[in-house]
């Protein structure tokens, strides 16, 4: 049964023929950064960002073609991070000064920007948050701390369990001791508002509430303490991939994220159908230019802003970021979650590691280093 799930996974590994291609060609020479898709560079009105930048090289890095990137690309590449790095804050900012008022899309930016300056051997060059006593007014007490949890609307469980968990860094800062009564708080909290019968958090469509419960699960690994109700969790998780139209690359990518972090030991028949299922669907977001659109019609323009449904978004939202143009492209949010896909259902199956066959071949001709190659 188990090479049966190895050609399951081989047979969709020809969805990835021409994406290392596409991906190559959103890369900047002059600032060292990736755009997210093809219209952002041929847009005049967008430049490379940091999540697409540090998406790009987590994907390069993960296919096992980190050696093709000469060292002259490494040190733009590790520029472009630090340049994003203002001084004053040591947060990570994009050029758009709306990207500044969304606390998610901040704390994503400095996580990604810190991962990509660390596989690269390099560091920031100013102090980080941290450092500052910059935590945000929650963090004042468990008590404030307990409200502010309270405050966050779950009427979509994708966004509000993004910001719940978006607090676990802070948390981080402090020493166990003082972090104690803050996890207590969050996990009480958490505890009283999960589903008993789902296992899932929040309100919106099944896909949302399984991404909502993905975002939790990581404030839970945090800390390392277990997911509850992991049984339920499977369960709705399996009827949505049975029943539910995935019309967004993270309704394919997040259930097998839950799974693989949840580490149920699954029969080997449950497996294959969750593959089968999670192929055809990466499937009907492979497009003409190489790569994975993160929406169902087209490429989200602004890929961060959750939705309730496709088009409608949560009335609660900060103003909306925009990569791209929203055209029916490849997008690199799309195209690392695909990456992360294959490879996740590669483990879940205890499948030995295997490197998709096509990206050396696409990313030789503009990656390799040519005094490497003429060696």
């Amino acid at each position: 049964m188990q090479s049966y799930l190895e050609d399951i996974i081989e047979r969709g590994d020809g969805l990835f023929e021409g994406f290392f291609e596409w991906l190559a060609l959103q890369y900047d020479e002059v600032s060292g950064g990736f755009y997210y898709a093809r219209s952002s560079r041929e847009g005049e009105a967008f430049t490379p960002d940091i999540e697409s930048t540090a998406q790009a090289l987590n994907i390069i890095e993960c296919c096992g073609a980190g050696s093709l990137l000469s060292a002259e690309r490494r040190a733009r590449i590790v520029r472009f991070f630090q340049a994003k790095q203002d001084p004053v804050t040591g947060f990570f900012y994009d050029a758009d000064p709306r990207m500044r008022r969304d606390d998610v899309m901040v704390g994503r930016a400095l996580g990604y920007s810190l991962g990509a300056l660390g596989k690269l051997g390099a560091a920031p060059l100013h102090p980080l948050p941290g450092h500052r006593n910059m935590a945000p007014e929650y963090c004042d007490s468990p008590e404030v701390y307990a409200e502010w949890l309270r405050s966050v609307s779950l009427a979509n469980s994708w966004r509000g369990c993004d910001r719940l968990c978006n607090s676990a860094p802070h948390l981080m800062q402090m020493t166990a001791e003082q972090r104690q009564p803050f996890l207590r708080e969050a996990l009480s909290y958490f505890a009283s508002m999960q589903d008993p019968e789902t296992g899932l958090w929040g309100e919106g469509a099944p896909y949302v509430q399984i991404s909502g419960t993905f975002k939790l699960l990581t404030f839970y690994n945090r800390f390392h303490v277990p997911l509850p109700r992991t049984t339920e969790i499977y369960r709705s998780l399996r009827h949505a991939l049975r029943n539910e139209r995935a019309v967004d690359m993270c309704y394919i990518r997040n259930p097998i994220s839950l799974l693989s972090s949840m580490r149920m030991e699954l029969p080997m028949k449950a497996l294959a159908e969750i593959t089968e299922i999670t192929l055809h669907n990466m499937a009907q977001l492979k497009r003409e230019d190489g790569g994975f659109s993160r929406e169902i019609d087209h490429s989200p323009p602004a890929p961060n802003v959750a939705q309730v449904k496709p088009g409608e978004y949560y009335p609660d939202m900060p103003a909306a970021v925009p990569l791209g143009m929203g055209e029916v492209e490849g997008d690199m949010n799309a195209g690392t979650q695909a990456i992360l896909i294959r490879y996740s259902l590669r483990e879940l199956g205890g499948l030995p590691e295997r490197h998709l066959p096509y990206a050396e071949a696409e990313l030789l001709p503009l990656w390799a280093d040519a005094k490497r190659i003429g060696e």
